[in-house]
């Protein structure tokens, strides 16, 4: 669904990052589901182009998200910038979806975008998202220490690095030792 809505932007000359949900989905390899797609804006578009756009892959506008009738996946565009947290200096990937090639967040960027959630609403949905994350994907963890600092987040952060040991470790707590007979296998 990503690949057909980045085509039909990209045919209209609308430049747009995926972000949110969708990314987390996607570096999870499908353990976190999310049914939007959030996709921000990079250039100043007129309402009209987006719902041309939107309409020849059969989306409509519904207030202000945009439906199918086909799917239960909808597609909607924040208020931009692209930022994460208080950081606006991102850097989209493209990624090759079939045979278009998507502009989205980085797996370090989804990561923090989920972070960020989990940071400033305490959303444990989210936490857990950012550790599947950065279970499949290499994430830049410097890079969201010093972030998560910046966010005045460090503690919530010392939480996250600790839950992404243990699942690293088959979810025992950090430095406990398997007692003889206990699995080892991530549960």
């Amino acid at each position: 669904m990503a690949a057909e809505v980045a085509k039909a932007l990209e045919s209209a000359g609308i430049e747009a990052v995926l972000t949110g949900g969708a990314c987390a989905t996607l570096y999870s390899k499908g353990e976190y589901q999310s049914y939007d797609l959030d996709f921000i804006l990079q250039s100043a578009v007129k309402q009209g182009q987006l719902d041309a756009a939107m309409k020849t892959i059969g989306f409509r506008r519904r207030g202000d998200r945009y439906d199918h009738p086909e799917t239960p996946f909808f597609v909607e565009f924040p208020r931009g910038p692209l930022g994460i947290g208080a950081d606006i200096a991102i850097r989209p990937i493209k990624r090759k979806m079939g045979a278009v090639h998507v502009k989205l967040l980085s797996p370090t960027d989804s990561c923090r975008d989920r972070l960020a959630a989990f940071y400033h609403w305490k959303d444990r949905q989210s936490l857990k998202a950012a550790v599947q994350i950065a279970r499949y994907h290499k994430v830049d963890l410097r890079l969201i220490r010093e972030w998560s600092s910046r966010e005045g987040a460090s503690d919530d952060c010392a939480e996250f690095l600790l839950v992404l040991k243990s699942r690293k470790t088959g979810g025992r707590a950090p430095g406990r030792a398997a007692r003889s007979g206990e699995s080892t296998k991530r549960r």
